[in-house]
């Protein structure tokens, strides 16, 4: 079965994440509830329930710039280790992580 075309793709630029983050926020509203995350060393493809999804090109597991636009998306995911390379094409990580309310709070 072939893939099916994103619903949208974005180029990002090294150095300008905050159009990134931009790009995610807009195309979030456009699927359905977020599922997973394929992240591959030169791109980002974000699906829903019905496995419709969109591209981030030009940024992948081994950039910095990758934890920060995980947590857009509420991906699962440790920002100790995202980085290091894998044997497989990709790495694949759930969505729908929710911080407990107070975490940022002493006690």
């Amino acid at each position: 079965m072939p893939e099916t075309p994103p619903k949208a793709v974005f180029e990002h630029q090294p150095g300008d994440l905050e159009a990134s983050l931009n790009f995610l926020k807009r195309t979030h509203a456009e699927l359905r509830t977020l599922r997973r995350v394929r992240l591959w060393q030169n791109r980002l493809q974000v699906f829903d329930v019905n496995g419709d999804y969109f591209e981030l090109r030009g940024v992948g597991y081994p950039d910095a710039e990758i934890v920060p636009l995980l947590r857009m998306v509420y991906a699962a995911f440790d920002p100790q280790t995202i980085h290091e390379p894998t044997s497989d094409p990709y790495k694949e990580l759930l969505t729908g992580r929710r911080h407990p309310w107070a975490e940022d709070r002493v006690m």
